[in-house]
């Protein structure tokens, strides 16, 4: 369901010009000061806001507040207008806005060059479903996504996933292959995931690295974000000092973990972490 829908009002913008930029309360200032006399107020199915709409009747400025609260300047913004209250699933609004954002991508970015080996799809696949093939599907966080190949593997086994990536042209290269969905897509940091999405079962990071004393601390952000985030966590890296590197890490953290080979891919994902939340 778009967006346009949901509101049901045309025309509108949103002030945050990227998905990322849902967590800046500047943007809330913004939209406080923008023109018009009618106001719409979304609310979720526990009654709290996910959007304002402020317009005239033809352009409206539209706000999301899926990744952070809206204050009491622009409730009583809001107020001034007497405006309508209209309520929506939070899961319905947030599909709503990552498809909104998604679309933007594929409007004013070029996809990468194909990254994929042809083959290495059917590994991913063998190996999730090796893995996880007996779990009780469900969402799935696709961390660090790229143009999609996890993604293709989630969905063949009936998971659901919620990918990002900070790279805009993977994304538009997995969009334009139809590897990625828009309304299941975000571009946004992986280091600081929760900002923008809750708890999942499972979460997934295909091909992490490459993992050296330049990128570790970024890694080491992106990973233990990644296993706050989900129970059950399968990282793949190319190398096994990669691998005993996430190792430690997540040990740090008490969680599980199981290490092995993966003789389906010599390349990409050719270790693999396979880390549980202890019971």
């Amino acid at each position: 369901m778009k967006a346009e829908l949901i509101l049901g009002i045309e025309g509108f913008r949103f002030v945050e010009p990227t998905f990322a930029d849902l967590s800046d309360d500047l943007w809330t200032d913004i939209l406080i000061a923008a023109q018009g006399d009618q106001g719409r107020l979304l609310v979720d199915e526990k009654d709290e806001p996910i959007a304002f709409a402020i317009g005239d009747g033809f352009r409206w400025n539209v706000g999301s507040f899926l990744a952070r609260k809206p204050n009491a300047a622009l409730v009583e913004r809001f107020e001034e207008t007497a405006g309508e209250i209209w309520q929506e699933k939070r899961e319905t609004w947030a599909e709503a806005v990552r498809e909104y954002y998604s679309f933007e991508i594929i409007k004013t970015v070029g996809p990468a060059l194909e990254d994929q080996n042809p083959d290495r799809q059917a590994m991913v696949n063998d190996l999730l479903s090796y893995i996880w093939g007996k779990d009780e599907p469900g969402r799935c966080l696709d961390c660090c996504c790229g143009s999609g190949i996890g993604a293709v593997a989630l969905r063949n086994l009936g998971f659901t996933p919620l990918s990002y990536d900070n790279d805009a042209s993977l994304l538009s290269r997995g969009f334009s292959k139809k590897r990625l969905v828009p309304e299941q897509t975000m571009l946004i940091d992986a280091a600081v995931a929760s900002q923008y999405t809750g708890n999942a079962p499972h979460g997934l990071g295909l091909m992490f690295g490459e993992i050296n004393n330049f990128t570790k601390e970024l890694w080491e952000q992106i990973t233990i974000e990644l296993i706050a985030l989900s129970s059950t966590t399968l990282i793949t890296v190319g190398t096994e000092t990669e691998a005993k590197i996430i190792e430690g890490w997540v040990k740090a953290r008490g969680r599980t973990v199981r290490v092995f080979e993966n003789k389906r891919d010599p390349i990409y994902d050719h270790w693999v972490l396979d880390i549980r939340r202890k019971q």
